[in-house]
């Protein structure tokens, strides 16, 4: 007879008659399942355990058979959940699944009539059916008896094997098969061949058992785990690793077209991995090599662009300025269209912060179709970041050169080391020599990372470097490296930089349709009261600010000083104050920055025969202070007895910086004459350069920075050294055409120039 019944699916969870289940609900359908199932089907639910991995199965993944359960107890739980108890009763056929309602499905069944079994071939499955459960039971040291009694009050075959299985250790898959199985004789039968499979597992659990306690002492005991592993593996006869990732290995490897020793070395090395247990300590070390190893860029390259034109075009259109780096390129271009195995230069670009050593190299590697990668070595000072530590010690990676080439895969990108300048040298190694390596294209064809143990091509790299300072690169490596230096933008230069560059970019940011108008004064204005930098990092981001609150706080589309004020607030502007005393001068000084213009001041009073100095002076500033005032009272410009029991005060401005360099000779003899001759020196007047102790003014660096700074702050005159006239050639018309730029050999012309009073 059909009759309906709620369903109740229970995934991961079967149960068979005759079998007591405790499960505990949460989600609202089951709850609401048993509340009808208890008024209306007399306590009784269909239990469905779908045979798929989904997680809300459809009708037709449900099972045409199912156990219909009875519910013998319920308790609402404090959090909320339902607990039951159920028990099964018997199978029945499922004949077709329908929606009830919310969710809730119900089903037509009827019970199942077994054919009439012979009676002899049934107590003979039976008999057999004892024996092996109490053979399994014998085997089985830690599984409880309790089965026995209940095995010798029943005799009902269908009894018998539900109860068996529930009893079994089975996996939730196999207890499935068992519960849709309805006939009792093929459950029967099925659970012989089962039981003898677990009693097998059990004499050879016990036979590994045995074997291994036989090689192991007390002292061995921490072992016996990996021993038992080893001991069934050799019993299965089988590997217990992926065979399809050896094949994979073995297939990239045969991909490469690579020299035949480092072919051999990873072969042996996947030979041997092939061999290992995944549970050994070496298998993660040696996959995580081949995975290294087998995917770097061995054959592949990146097709250049080697069109001059192209190439400048792109270059020109991402950078202002910047023509040595820009004819470099060219350069490069042209000889490796002439000879395509030219190897690339090794390039170090030095300036200022901001000025676009980062940017451009970037682009070079946009315009030239090649890969780019940034290594940062500020800082660093333990070799192995850049050649890889010994795959022997734990946690062992490649270094960052290798770990670049993989992440651009090509053998042939650009590769950007930022700040060589600030590497240290300590006793973890001195990772100038390891770049050094690095770097020699005489050398680098065979570069040997640590941890991937076999040379590699790093000859086809084009390395750029960046420095704040040429004197803070290593010696050995300045050496061999193409030095580029990058001098800081003036003025109109950032006007330019602001108008063609910067602000499109803003714009094209911020998807602007309409441009704001902004004139050159107010970036001018910008420029020398918002931004103190040789670059145009500190410009971009002023610019930046104030187009952001223009066009969400302003409807008006042009910005002048007034709308500048408004929304930055007012700035530092750069200001040459007037110079009303003796014993103040205004000095120019290069710094990581850029040029700079800062003032010393001296004083002079009765106390002993000494000098003091502050402002955070480095020993090479010092000295200069003392060659200043042996020259001074060597050439006798003052009277000698002014210095008699007196003390010398020379103050260098702004303390919080560190200042040193022989670039202060002139200015700190020009200071010292200033305050004993009382006579003042014009705010407008500048000066750099060293001096020796014959008066003689010696070559200093920085003098495009310098000077572009004097003009940017006002100055109108500046002394420089005589031997640095090769220098104004690269100089900017601008700066030229307002700087009146006196070229010295020798103090004595500085002098009869601003002390001399009878020559005046």
């Amino acid at each position: 007879m059909d009759y309906s019944m709620l369903v109740m699916l229970l995934k991961d969870l079967v149960i068979l008659p005759f079998q007591d289940i405790k499960i505990e609900l949460k989600d609202e359908i089951s709850k609401k399942i048993i509340k009808v199932s208890s008024k209306k089907y007399n306590n009784r639910v269909l239990i469905v355990s779908p045979d798929t991995d989904s997680i809300n199965p459809s009708i037709k993944d449900l099972p045409n058979v199912g156990v219909v359960a009875v519910i013998k107890s319920k308790l609402e739980l404090s959090n909320g959940n339902l607990r039951l108890t159920l028990r099964g009763e018997k199978r029945v056929k499922i004949l077709n699944y329908k929606a009830f309602n919310d969710d809730i499905i119900s089903a037509y069944v009827c019970d199942i009539i077994l054919p009439k079994f012979e009676v002899k071939g049934e107590n003979v499955i039976k008999t057999k059916l004892k024996e092996i459960l109490n053979a399994y039971i014998e085997s089985s040291p830690n599984i409880s008896n309790s089965i026995l009694k209940v095995v010798d009050e029943n005799d009902d075959l269908g009894f018998l094997s539900d109860a068996i299985t529930t009893f079994l250790p089975f996996k939730v898959k196999q207890k499935l098969n068992y519960m849709q199985e309805v006939n009792p004789e093929k459950r029967a039968l099925s659970l012989i061949k089962d039981i003898k499979l677990e009693i097998r597992y059990n004499e050879l659990e016990e036979k590994i058992d045995n074997n291994v306690e036989i090689r192991l002492t007390k002292e061995q005991e921490e072992y016996y785990l990996k021993e038992k592993i080893k001991e069934l593996e050799s019993n299965l006869g089988k590997d217990a690793f992926n065979d399809d990732k050896i094949t994979n290995y073995l297939n990239k490897l045969n991909s490469l077209d690579i020299d035949k020793k480092i072919y051999n070395k990873l072969k042996e090395n996947i030979d041997h991995l092939k061999n290992l247990t995944t549970n050994s300590p070496e298998h993660g070390v040696l996959e995580n090599y081949l995975d290294w190893t087998l995917n770097l860029p061995w054959n592949t390259l990146s097709k250049e662009n080697l069109n001059v034109k192209s190439v400048l075009t792109k270059l020109n259109k991402s950078h202002y300025g910047l023509d040595e780096i820009k004819r470099r390129i060219e350069d490069y271009i042209n000889i490796k269209n002439i000879n395509p195995n030219i190897n690339s230069p090794i390039i170090c670009l030095v300036g200022p912060p901001g000025i676009g050593k980062t940017t451009i190299t970037e682009s070079i590697a946009q315009a030239l179709n090649r890969e780019y990668y940034k290594i940062s070595v500020g800082g660093l000072n333990d070799s192995t970041e850049l050649v890889g530590s010994r795959r022997t010690y734990l946690g062992s990676l490649p270094g960052k050169i290798i770990q670049a080439i993989k992440k651009c895969n090509t053998k042939n990108p650009v590769i950007l080391i930022d700040e060589v300048d600030k590497m240290v040298r300590d006793y973890k190694g001195d990772p100038a020599s390891t770049l050094l390596d690095i770097l020699d294209s005489t050398q680098n064809k065979h570069f040997i990372d640590n941890y991937i143990e076999e040379p590699f091509d790093l000859s086809q790299i084009m390395f750029v470097l960046t420095a704040n300072d040429t004197k803070d690169i290593p010696y050995a490596l300045y050496d061999r490296l193409e030095i580029i230096e990058l001098s800081s933008y003036d003025i109109f230069e950032k006007v330019d930089i602001a108008k063609k560059y910067i602000l499109p970019k803003i714009y094209d940011e911020f998807d602007m349709k309409r441009k704001i108008n902004i004139k050159d004064e107010t970036i001018m204005y910008i420029i020398n009261n918002y931004t103190k930098e040789a670059g145009v990092r500190e410009l971009e981001r002023v610019l930046k600010k104030l187009i952001t609150k223009v066009i969400t706080s302003s409807k008006s589309l042009s910005v002048s000083e007034i709308e500048v004020v408004k929304y930055l607030k007012e700035g530092e502007k750069l200001e040459n104050k007037e110079i009303t005393e003796s014993g103040v001068v205004n000095i120019l000084a290069y710094t990581n920055i850029g040029g700079e213009v800062t003032r010393i001041e001296c004083a002079i009073f009765n106390g002993d025969e000494k000098v003091i100095l502050t402002g955070q002076l480095g020993d090479v500033l010092k000295e200069s202070v003392m060659v200043a005032i042996s020259y001074i009272r060597e050439k006798n410009y003052v009277s000698n007895t002014l210095f008699y029991n007196h003390t010398v005060h020379i103050h260098f401005l702004e303390s919080a910086i560190k200042k040193d360099g022989p670039s202060c000779g002139v200015a700190i003899v020009s200071v010292i004459l200033s305050k004993l001759l009382d006579i003042p020196i014009s705010n407008e007047i500048s000066f750099t350069g060293e001096i020796s102790l014959k008066g003689d003014l010696i070559k200093v660096g920085g003098i495009k920075e310098k000077l572009i700074s004097a003009y940017n702050y006002g100055i109108k005159k500046v002394y420089i050294p005589k031997d640095n006239e090769k220098d104004l050639k690269n100089m900017p018309k601008t700066v030229l055409d307002n700087l009146e730029i006196k070229l010295i050999k020798n103090y004595d012309t500085i002098f009869n120039d601003l002390f001399n009073k009878e020559k005046k």
